[in-house]
């Protein structure tokens, strides 16, 4: 298979969906793990996206885990970016307005959220942060490698997206982690 929404790299044509897709099935598997919370055996890539139990990407693995953080990757090979709207943050002891971090609102990161029609899929938006805050990943609209080495945190967003699984080449999962279902209120 290559990559290009699931074209047949003999063909051109269409793969079948009955025949599945990498990128689709692991967001199928990842979708499944966030669901169960199951144990099971070990592997010895430490990222791969189809590990057991929820928490294996992380060590020591001590903490309650509902969400896989992944990216996904074009035909390109760029990361696929998707917009949110940030939570909004008044500083303690304001009386009026509100401050909203500037130019963190593209990020690279997600939690699926559902899948349905053979390979469609809806898509938290997570917020990329560090321990100071939300990182901005772009730099005048391109997007900045180094900053994502800066990620530490992910804070869900009301931010979702609904793609086509198959029109993605590469997924890469980034860790296991606790993402509040309920993201800060925006004003």
């Amino acid at each position: 298979m290559s990559c290009g929404c699931g074209k047949n790299e003999n063909q051109g044509d269409k793969v079948s969906p009955t025949h599945g897709h990498c990128v689709c099935e692991a967001v199928r598997f990842i979708k499944r793990l966030q669901d169960t919370h199951q144990d099971d055996d070990c592997f010895d890539c430490d990222t791969d996206c189809f590990m057991r139990p929820l928490g294996s990407l992380v060590s020591p693995a001590n903490e309650r885990f509902n969400t896989r953080v992944f990216s996904l990757l074009t035909e390109d090979g760029d990361f696929f970016k998707a917009m949110y709207r940030p939570a909004t943050v008044t500083p303690a002891g304001s009386r009026s307005g509100t401050v909203t971090p500037p130019n963190t609102c593209f990020s690279v990161f997600f939690r699926v959220q559902n899948i349905f029609d053979d390979c469609c899929a809806t898509l938290m938006v997570l917020e990329p942060r560090d321990a100071n805050g939300p990182v901005n990943l772009f730099d005048c609209g391109k997007l900045c490698l180094d900053r994502l080495c800066q990620v530490t945190e992910f804070r869900a967003t009301k931010s979702c997206i609904t793609v086509d699984l198959n029109c993605f080449c590469a997924i890469q999962c980034i860790t296991d982690t606790y993402v509040t279902q309920c993201p800060p209120a925006t004003t």
